[in-house]
């Protein structure tokens, strides 16, 4: 039987672990090898891995950190993070990874997520949307480019047609609550949840298992993503690794009405 996946998300700046709160002021929390080691030992579901800065900086993907997390990751693995090309995906996906997440690129190159799944397979091919509220209004809107470009696009929109291309999964990634641990946004769920059918993960605002749960229970079998907690522990925000056990988990999708 199908279940819901938890899945932490790894920010990489500099070759190194960090965090940030909206997409903004990125604090170093430690070595993403170290990490990827602690995670193995946890058994995680799968593993999200994105260089926050690759695509503003025009940079390639740093192909030698891919290769290193994808010789020590023990659960299925997705890279994102400067990726503008088939190529660039044929090139990671050989490295050993799962699945490549296209962002910026899948707004600006159009086609590309239809050429990319057409070459490597939908399953692996990814479209991270990074939404957020602006304006009196507080529209949703799709940004790029970390967060720093607005593009005028509608979320929904944009999830329909790249699900028409031939994207394997989305994920809702909300710039307003990333880091703040206050919940996910479940009103943009809802929208996209009701526009397309493709496989979805959430990220950005969860704070305690109760926050999966929560989406568990609304949306059944989806992906609850998360940085912040997974990587920061109380409530000073001390930073330790750490992953819901083998009975923890099975506790909170019991919860959420998911059975062994």
């Amino acid at each position: 039987m199908l279940k819901p996946r938890l899945i932490p998300c790894l920010l990489v700046q500099g070759g190194g672990l960090v965090k940030t709160v909206k997409f903004t002021d990125p604090k170093y929390v430690g070595d993403p090898i170290n990490a990827v080691r602690i995670f193995n030992e946890k058994a995680v579901d799968e593993l999200s891995v994105f260089d926050i800065d690759a695509t503003r900086h025009g940079r390639e993907p740093d192909y030698r950190m891919i290769a290193n997390l994808a010789n020590e990751c023990r659960m299925p693995l997705c890279y994102g993070g400067g990726v503008r090309s088939v190529a660039q995906i044929d090139r990671i996906i050989g490295l050993g990874v799962e699945k490549v997440a296209l962002s910026t690129a899948a707004v600006e190159q159009k086609g590309l997520v239809a050429q990319a799944a057409a070459h490597v397979g939908n399953q692996s091919i990814v479209v991270v949307i990074d939404v957020k509220r602006t304006g009196l209004l507080r529209r949703y809107e799709v940004t790029i480019r970390n967060g720093t470009t607005p593009t005028g696009r509608d979320p929904v929109d944009f999830a329909r047609e790249i699900e028409a291309q031939g994207a394997g999964e989305i994920v809702i990634n909300s710039v307003n609550l990333d880091g703040t641990m206050l919940g996910y946004d479940m009103e943009l769920v809802q929208r996209i949840r009701d526009a397309v059918t493709v496989p979805l993960t959430v990220l950005g605002g969860a704070g305690d298992m109760r926050h999966p749960v929560e989406l568990y229970r609304r949306f059944g079998i989806i992906g609850a993503a998360a940085g912040s907690m997974f990587v920061f522990k109380g409530k000073y925000r001390a930073v330790l690794i750490n992953y819901p056990n083998t009975t923890e988990k099975a506790a909170f999708l019991a919860d959420a009405g998911f059975t062994a």
